[in-house]
């Protein structure tokens, strides 16, 4: 009987071992995995970008839009900056937030492998700097938690991106937490935006924590807005 609590209680000791070890693992090694793999990226995003900015200048087709002529000048028009693809698992640009003192490499993609390497874009919505609602993903607790301190972002607060066509500014209009299946917060909006997701409350996956920012400046910022004032005086 002895022997037989003596096995049970080094069993229970070695697996709570392990379950502490597997924590320790997840909340801080995967931190100094993320931190190598983001250091990579970083130095080769450099490169990368130039490349992709490169083509664009060699290829570039933009589109224009013009505003209904409704007085004797020339209507205003704007171009619309597009760039190449980006093939999943590889770096798309950077994300900065100033007031949570995020500044990482941001990845094209949502599966479990690009985002253990940092956030990552859902490829089915526009990219970040296009018209539409571009939608990024990131870890709140491990592999470097970028989206850790998302939650301290109020309405006002600026989320920059750099792409290949240059920096996209945001600022944030709609904070919101919603069910993982609420996945309207994924669909097209008119304008540009920018919508956030992470995992909430931390340590937990239960629900999910949505930040939706509106694009105030960058290269396609003039074709947002005239866009947007065509489309309003056709309705009218």
């Amino acid at each position: 009987m002895k022997r037989a609590l003596r096995v049970a209680g080094f069993t229970l000791i070695g697996a709570g071992g392990l379950i502490i070890a597997f924590l320790i693992y997840q909340l801080f090694v995967t931190d100094l995995i993320n931190a190598g793999t983001q250091a990579r990226a970083s130095v080769e995003l450099a490169q990368v970008l130039e490349e992709r900015r490169q083509t664009i200048a060699e290829t570039s087709v933009t589109t224009s839009t013009t505003m209904p002529d409704t007085s004797t000048t020339t209507p205003p028009t704007a171009s619309l900056f597009t760039e190449p693809v980006v093939a999943e698992g590889q770096p798309l640009g950077s994300i900065t937030i100033n007031k949570i003192n995020l500044e990482a490499v941001l990845f094209e993609g949502v599966d479990r492998t690009t985002l253990k390497d940092g956030p990552g874009h859902m490829p089915w919505t526009p990219l970040p700097g296009q018209p539409g609602n571009a939608v990024i993903s990131g870890h709140r607790t491990t592999y470097g938690r970028p989206f850790y301190e998302l939650d301290q972002l109020v309405v006002g607060d600026r989320i920059e991106i750099e792409t290949a066509i240059g920096v996209s500014v945001y600022e944030v209009k709609l904070i919101e937490v919603v069910l993982p299946t609420d996945v309207y917060v994924t669909e097209a909006m008119p304008g540009a935006w920018l919508t956030l997701t992470t995992c909430h409350p931390r340590f937990s996956a239960a629900k999910r924590l949505v930040i939706q920012a509106e694009m105030v400046d960058g290269p396609n910022f003039e074709y947002v807005e005239t866009l947007e004032a065509t489309q309003g005086q056709e309705a009218a």
